[in-house]
């Protein structure tokens, strides 16, 4: 990563903490910064720049995983045409955010977004400007903005469920099949890196909050009180540490409590998951799965599943499920050349898409018992 040349990044101050203003220093100027559509256009060009230089032939995948905004107070634009006339008259004056230009810029060029801030990137409108039959609709809001790609691409998220989040929701999901009523969740972390010091600003913390607070929304439970903190301790640097108190009823009302601590390195916790990511982006692309399925498929990912996994149950093994009836209907729409379809078998999946030779296919089968 040390050689990768970093472009300059759209940046705008009234969306971060304090915090960030000084050290935000390879950022877009100029003409570039001047209006939200220059930026947008900036954006694109970047994009097709990076594709041609490397060269790069398959999807893509734009990853925020910027500081966290504050969220924007634009307003909820009932279409992707709404979106864009926002985006394009330059007199307008709505809050659009950084994070809602890079994914709005992805869309526009064929590429998948993954929202991995808490910020509230994603909303209808933007979710209906990555739906390649708008983007095909010949809509004279698209013609404004020159040419754009028809290809399928995503738009995911809300921040990365990565440490303790992921084990939160898995330890509520085991405590729900024992029969118990979780009624409080309790929960604080602290470290000292820049994530966190970003929070120290009101406005990005509520963003935080946002997510962090409606991991369960989904199961419409007024019952649970799920309560969480965050400090910032400079001392810990990257070393996240955090506590987490689960009070549940049993039988005939009898508590339950059972606490977790957890120390890791918040940097490293994230990256699997963006890797994930873009990897699932390029294989659901190139199995032409639909735009709600593959978010329904990667709601694992994320804190807060929107945009089309909505309502997708919070846990974490429930989650997974979702993955696993998402591939398995893709391997059983596998289609061959003569358009008839393929046994679910996974040799014969890797020779009708000529991952394997039909000599491999056979060693393979050769080393099945019988």
């Amino acid at each position: 990563m040390d050689k990768t040349d970093i472009m300059e990044g759209v940046f705008d101050p009234s969306f971060i903490g304090e915090s960030q203003h000084e050290t935000a220093t390879n950022v877009v100027s100029g003409e570039d910064n001047a209006t939200t559509l220059s930026r947008l256009e900036r954006i694109r060009r970047d994009i097709r720049t990076w594709k041609e230089k490397n060269n790069v032939t398959g999807h893509i995948t734009v990853i925020w995983s910027a500081s966290v905004e504050r969220p924007s107070d634009a307003p909820e634009y009932k279409s992707a045409d709404e979106l864009l006339d926002a985006i394009y008259d330059e007199l307008n004056n709505d809050d659009i955010s950084p994070s809602m230009l890079y994914a709005a810029a992805a869309a526009l060029e064929g590429c998948s977004f993954v929202n991995g801030g808490s910020q509230n990137t994603l909303s209808s409108a933007m979710t209906s400007l990555f739906d390649e039959t708008y983007r095909k609709s010949g809509s004279s809001t698209l013609q404004k903005f020159g040419p754009i790609s028809t290809k399928r691409a995503y738009c995911l998220g809300t921040d990365y469920k990565a440490g303790q989040t992921k084990f939160k929701t898995a330890a509520v999901e085991y405590l729900r099949a024992l029969g118990l009523s979780p009624r409080v969740i309790a929960s604080s972390n602290h470290l000292g890196n820049n994530d966190m010091l970003n929070l120290t600003t009101k406005k990005t913390l509520n963003a935080k909050m946002r997510v962090k607070s409606n991991i369960f929304g989904p199961w419409e439970e007024n019952d649970l009180d799920h309560k969480v903190s965050v400090m910032y301790c400079p001392y810990i640097g990257d070393e996240k540490r955090d506590f987490v108190e689960y009070t549940s009823l049993g039988f005939l009302g009898s508590p339950h409590t059972m606490v977790t601590y957890t120390r890791c390195m918040d940097s490293i916790l994230c990256v699997p998951l963006m890797v994930d990511a873009a990897i699932w982006c390029d294989y659901f692309v190139n199995n032409n799965v639909s735009a709600k399925d593959a978010a329904r498929a990667t709601a694992y990912l994320f804190k807060i599943p929107e945009g089309g996994a909505k309502g997708v149950d919070p846990g974490f093994f429930h989650q997974m499920k979702e993955l696993d009836s998402v591939l398995e209907k893709t391997m059983c729409q596998s289609i061959n050349n003569e358009g008839k379809e393929v046994s679910n078998d996974i040799i014969s999946v890797g020779l009708t898409k000529g991952i394997i030779t039909e000599e491999q296919a056979a060693a393979l089968k050769a080393l099945a018992p019988n």
